[in-house]
């Protein structure tokens, strides 16, 4: 069975080290969480993720889950450790205290749902989707419906799924056919099938509350004319007693390349009795703040896939005995020596290690932003947060979950034939993560919008550039950090250059944003990262007489020159332009 042990001391290292999060705690709402209380918390969440959820992974992947006749079945061990997961709490953690929950930092949840997915990605899809759903209903509900469905949602006492797509239409939501009738009191009848719902019918809880797009009979075409509704699997009264199964059924659940254990469902809304949420029409934005969530939270599963993929290949590297090292015998008294030894290995080992490390920073980073977006005191403040946050989400999503693929992939490839195998688990981690890389927005989806919406049309690059250019420009003379400096300041040269370059051709020609879309978000994304291992070299430089910050060192120059120079041919490819992307006529492909 694959090994997974949370890495709490890289957590603290974020935490405490780079981000400050004893400041952080001086928000309003966080002054009760001291360090004991954040450091038994992450232990608890490592505890549970590998005592409770890393024993069901496999197994529960060659289970899967079971239809028959519209129920879906989970597989075994799954009600237990879901009621566990309540039991335990761990769904409220960042939750509203007034609908019952913690009112921890997403910074905190984010390093749960990192350890929870690390473990079982196909379990922790379910507290996720509760965890958007909860979102969605405390921001854009009625105050009856808050109080109805939040405080269930924020317990995970109820289950949480989103109702998008349609078989005719996949991000183009304006094409969406189902439809909302009103009805004499003030509830509307849903009628339409939606596809691909992950978690949209199973046996974990009593009840699923889907939020669901469709159209009013007086609707405009396209996506002005979306509208969202509240629907419950289970018809509830006012003080939330279960009723009468409502007109929603699930007609099938996809044969699927990974996360087996994770039902997609067919869901058919026959005259299902729903209620609007938010305002007419302006379903899509109210949508938006859980598929945003949602968005950073799958980000997370590539971060979580890639962390569990790194510890087994480097597991089995130091186990594995084959060949001599070039350098000569590393371990004389054994037949051969440790394949951890040769270069290569190596190679693929740190190219794990520093893409994991950087991404959880990122992931942080934009955790942190989230928390201040809502809780510091001063307006400004939070819009600029805000605003931070909406920018970095498209990176968080794309780059975490492209990371987690292709490290899961150099896993595997550290494991050679043995990782082919099912045994090993390496072969089920490449499973699993690839479709991070394509729901909840595909990655191409997700650059587009970084590029064309956050930084053209909305102007947020220098909530990103700002810091960055600070930080240069605080440490030119500091020879002690030149190593790490000089390479960041070349790639942030890159990367305005190649805003600046799009931004002025893109006037003319309209693909010059698609074209360019997703190598300008790695390469976005590999400066945000040189940033992050900059400071981290900043940190741990003083502190270098101890293991843990001289690994960081090491890791960081590896990253600095060996990952970090792909930034001059992404550049170089982002300004070739347009041109030969769409010069093929499409008969010739």
């Amino acid at each position: 069975m694959p090994h997974y042990s949370a890495p709490l001391r890289d957590h603290l290292f974020c935490l405490y080290e780079l981000f400050d999060f004893d400041g952080h705690t001086a928000l309003p709402g966080f002054e009760a969480f001291s360090r004991d209380v954040i450091e038994a918390v992450l232990e608890q969440s490592g505890r549970f993720a590998s005592e409770v959820l890393l024993p069901l992974n496999r197994s529960a992947d060659e289970e899967g889950a079971r239809f028959s006749q519209g129920t879906v079945t989970t597989p075994k061990g799954f009600r237990e450790a879901y009621r566990a997961l309540v039991d335990g709490g761990w769904p409220s953690l960042s939750c509203n205290p007034e609908d019952g929950g913690q009112g921890m930092p997403h910074m905190i949840n984010f390093l749960f749902e990192e350890m929870m997915n690390a473990a079982c990605l196909s379990f922790g899809l379910f507290p996720g989707l509760n965890r958007g759903a909860y979102v969605a209903m405390s921001r854009h509900g009625n105050a009856a419906q808050r109080a109805l469905y939040a405080p269930r949602l924020a317990s995970g006492e109820w289950a949480g799924a989103m109702c998008l797509t349609e078989a005719h239409c996949g991000t183009d939501l304006g094409l969406m056919r189902t439809r909302a009738e009103p009805q004499d009191d003030g509830s509307y009848a849903i009628t339409g099938t939606k596809i691909f719902i992950s978690a949209g019918e199973h046996d974990l809880t009593p009840n699923i509350v889907y939020l669901v797009l469709a159209r009013l009979p007086d609707a405009p075409k396209g996506t002005k004319g979306i509208s969202l509704f509240v629907v419950p699997k289970v018809l509830v009264d006012q003080d939330g007693a279960l009723g009468a199964r409502n007109g929603v059924s699930c007609g099938a659940i996809e044969q699927k390349m990974g996360m087996h254990a994770s039902p997609t469902c067919v869901m058919n809304f026959d005259a299902a009795t729903g209620w609007l949420m938010g305002e007419p029409h302006q379903g899509l934005k109210a949508m938006f703040a859980m598929m945003n969530t949602e968005r950073i939270a799958v980000g997370i599963q590539g971060l979580a896939i890639a962390e569990a993929s790194y510890q087994n290949a480097v597991n089995y590297a130091r186990q594995r005995l084959q060949g001599r090292a070039p350098r000569g015998a590393q371990n004389p008294t054994a037949p051969a020596d440790p394949i951890i030894v040769h270069p290569d290995v190596r190679r693929m080992l740190l190219t794990q290690k520093a893409l994991i490390e950087g991404a959880r920073m990122l992931a942080l980073w934009a955790a942190q932003m989230l928390d201040v977006s809502e809780h510091h005191a001063d307006p400004g403040m939070r819009k600029s947060a805000d605003d931070f946050v909406q920018l970095m989400t498209p990176v968080v999503k794309a780059f975490l979950t492209d990371t987690g693929s292709d490290v899961a992939n150099i896993g595997m490839q550290v494991l050679g034939g043995h990782g082919f195998v099912r045994a090993n688990g390496q072969e089920q981690f490449v499973r699993d993560v690839r479709v991070t890389q394509i729901y909840e927005g595909t990655n191409g989806i997700q650059s587009a919008d970084l590029l064309g919406r956050k930084v053209l049309h909305l102007g947020l690059f220098d909530v990103f550039a700002r810091p960055v250019a600070a930080f240069i420009s605080a440490n030119e003379g500091n020879d002690a950090l030149a190593e790490f400096v000089a390479p960041l300041a070349a790639a942030h040269d890159l990367l305005e250059d190649a805003t600046a370059t799009i931004q002025q051709r893109a006037a003319a020609n309209a693909d010059e944003v698609g074209s360019g879309a997703v190598d300008y978000m790695r390469l976005f994304a590999l400066t945000a990262l040189s940033y992050l291992w900059a400071r981290a070299a900043e940190v741990s430089l003083p502190k270098s007489n101890d293991g843990f910050h001289r690994a960081k060192l090491a890791t960081a120059r590896f990253f600095m020159q060996r990952i970090l120079p792909q930034t001059a041919a992404l550049h170089a490819i982002i300004v070739a332009g347009a041109d030969p992307v769409m010069e093929l006529d499409e008969a010739m492909f």
